[in-house]
């Protein structure tokens, strides 16, 4: 089933083997160093560099930019969806799940957003999506406002360890359609 796989950093190798996953995006600071599983594909990965904050201006910290969620959206477009897409930060809690939802959205534009939210709260009861993340992509897609109002809906998730891999469904069914 073509999901969105959300990950933190130090399982990816683990849920990309178990998944199947052959595509990959990671929102990570700038210059963090990792390993991409070997079932990733160097041209089907997407790197972007960014901390987990809400606001620009934080020092030396980079805030998620349209830039982000624009070569985001580009790379969701060319996903085959022959497998899952595997979406991952550090923790698997704040970046990782807003990518996840804006990356449904850009499969299913018409998915009713507030049901995506829950339905991105049932498969993970820690998910709090980085509301920059979510503001912007909100506005790059057209939600006017939908997309924030769904995620603010469904509130702060749990506190969260970073080590809750989960599965987000591309459709209520679990279907890719």
């Amino acid at each position: 089933m073509p999901a969105i796989i959300v990950s933190p950093l130090s399982r990816i190798a683990e849920v990309a083997v178990k998944h199947r996953a052959r595509e990959m995006v990671s929102l990570v600071a700038r210059g963090q160093a990792f390993h991409r599983p070997a079932v990733i594909r160097a041209d089907r990965h997407l790197l972007l560099g960014m901390n987990d904050i809400a606001f620009a201006g934080t020092g030396d910290l980079v805030a998620p930019q349209e830039d982000h969620i624009r070569e985001l959206i580009d790379f969701v477009r060319d996903w085959d969806r022959s497998a899952p897409l595997l979406v991952h930060c550090w923790m698997g809690v704040s970046r990782s799940p807003a990518a996840a939802v804006i990356a449904a959205l850009c499969v299913h534009p018409e998915e009713d957003d507030l049901a995506l939210a829950r339905r991105l709260r049932a498969a993970s009861p820690f998910a709090t999506p980085n509301p920059r993340l979510i503001e912007i992509g909100d506005e790059v897609l057209g939600r006017k406002g939908r997309l924030v109002d769904a995620i603010r809906a469904i509130g702060r998730g749990a506190d969260a360890d970073g080590n809750a891999p989960f599965v987000l469904a591309l459709s209520p069914d679990g279907e890719s359609h």
